[in-house]
């Protein structure tokens, strides 16, 4: 009888934790009073909490937060040292006259710069360059917008900063080998639906709606104006995980030869000693305080992750009944349902999802190698056009765009990539 309560409540307070995030709770706080609720509920003595709940969780993430430190420092070097900047204005010498090859060449470009480069502040700054370029060759707002947060997205497959975020909850997973062959396909799918989008709304391009697009944003088409740096540099962004694919490297090195090779190839690497230490402290300042709240955040869910996995055990009959146990069937499940994951649903990771995740996690019922990718495929549904992401949140803003005109494209392609990816992730997983 006292299980069959405990079992209720932690429902209770389950239910009421997506309720809390769907209605735009801080989820930092959200996660915190989650692990100490079910602590409580959960029975568990208090010396265990201690140590299993709010410790070794956090020390035994510690190694990832490395990588995701090194990743928005490689990153931030990439937009500091103009390699991004310049990737980007390089795309400007085709639009005027061949509109629509230049947005595939902005998508192209968006997704190589964002296999490396992660965050809000990265967005900004490519955003405000790419942007009126799409603009410019005649592109509507709201489908300028689409296409680009579709781009961003398609690489975070292979992005080690959030792939690192995701390891929170399935830590037994390796970005390495079979998940990078997939993670690849996986973009690929992204890119080509994206691509796909444009040829399908090829007639709305219209270069003369140019100038007045771009003044309602107050923008110019100014990419020329940006400084170049050599063309070599451009493959920069992807070295990490070449090196990682080639050579078994691990991100932290793949990542530092980045850097370094970013700064002698850009001129950042010279004989004058101070700046190049200046320029090693700003962008390694400006890395850290862009992902600071991100690793409190974490560490908050590392809290409940480990009183989820404490009462995992309550909940397991309870997932054994519901859940298929055949892994193609739940890869369908999940594809179909993938609009769950919007507005912070009970599918994105980084929202409500986040508990649906950590008590699939502690419950052992499947392996991480084929849970992460099985829930990171529907997240990135989110991560890709959700309007509670944080740089859509900023592109909606910017680009004057109404939400609903924001979701009518990117909802229906991203279903149908997730649909795509999560079948994939059977292929490879299942």
């Amino acid at each position: 009888m006292t299980s069959t309560i405990i079992a209720i409540l932690l429902l209770i307070t389950f239910i009421g934790f997506i309720v809390f995030i769907m209605k735009g709770g801080n989820l930092m706080i959200g996660f915190f009073v989650m692990a100490i609720l079910w602590s409580v509920i959960g029975l568990i003595p208090f010396d265990t909490a201690i140590q299993k709940v709010f410790a070794e969780p956090a020390l035994n993430y510690g190694p990832t937060i490395i990588y995701i430190v090194f990743g928005s420092w490689f990153g931030q070097v990439l937009v500091d040292s103009g390699i991004a900047p310049s990737i980007s204005a390089a795309t400007n010498k085709v639009g005027k006259k061949r509109p629509f090859f230049a947005a595939i060449l902005v998508v192209l470009v968006t997704s190589l710069i964002f296999v490396s480069a992660y965050g809000v502040g990265s967005v900004i700054a490519i955003g405000v360059i790419l942007l009126p370029i799409l603009l410019s060759v005649g592109l509507p707002r709201d489908l300028a917008l689409s296409i680009f947060s579709l781009a961003i997205g398609a690489p975070m497959y292979l992005n080690v900063v959030l792939y690192n975020q995701m390891k929170a909850f399935f830590p037994k997973a390796h970005y390495a080998g079979t998940y990078l062959v997939f993670g690849i396909c996986a973009m690929v799918v992204q890119l080509i639906v994206v691509l796909a989008l444009i040829l399908l709304n090829r007639k709305k391009i219209n270069p003369a709606n140019a100038e007045q697009n771009l003044a309602v944003i107050g923008a110019n088409d100014d990419a020329d104006e940006i400084q170049k740096v050599p063309a070599i540099t451009y493959i920069i962004p992807v070295i990490p995980v070449a090196m990682n694919m080639i050579f078994k490297w691990d991100a932290i090195p793949g990542l530092t030869l980045g850097v370094l090779l970013a700064m002698l190839l850009t001129g950042k690497l010279t004989s004058n000693f101070k700046d190049s230490i200046k320029f090693l402290n700003d962008t390694i300042q400006t890395s850290i305080s862009n992902i600071a709240g991100l690793i409190m955040f974490l560490m908050a869910l590392t809290f409940f992750t480990g009183a989820a996995s404490l009462n995992a055990a309550r909940f397991k009959p309870i997932f054994e009944a519901l859940l298929p146990h055949n892994t193609l069937i739940l890869c369908l499940a999940i594809g179909i349902l993938a609009p769950l994951a919007l507005f912070r649903g009970p599918l994105h990771v980084w929202g409500a999802g986040a508990a649906t995740a950590a008590v699939l996690s502690g419950t052992g019922l499947f392996s991480d190698a084929f849970m992460l990718p099985l829930m990171y495929t529907v997240t990135l549904m989110a991560v890709s056009t959700d309007i509670t992401q944080s740089w859509n949140v900023w592109g909606l803003e910017y680009m004057k765009v109404d939400s609903k005109a924001f979701l009518k494209y990117g909802v229906p392609a991203m279903w149908l990539v997730t649909i795509i990816n999560e079948l994939l992730v059977y292929h490879f997983f299942g």
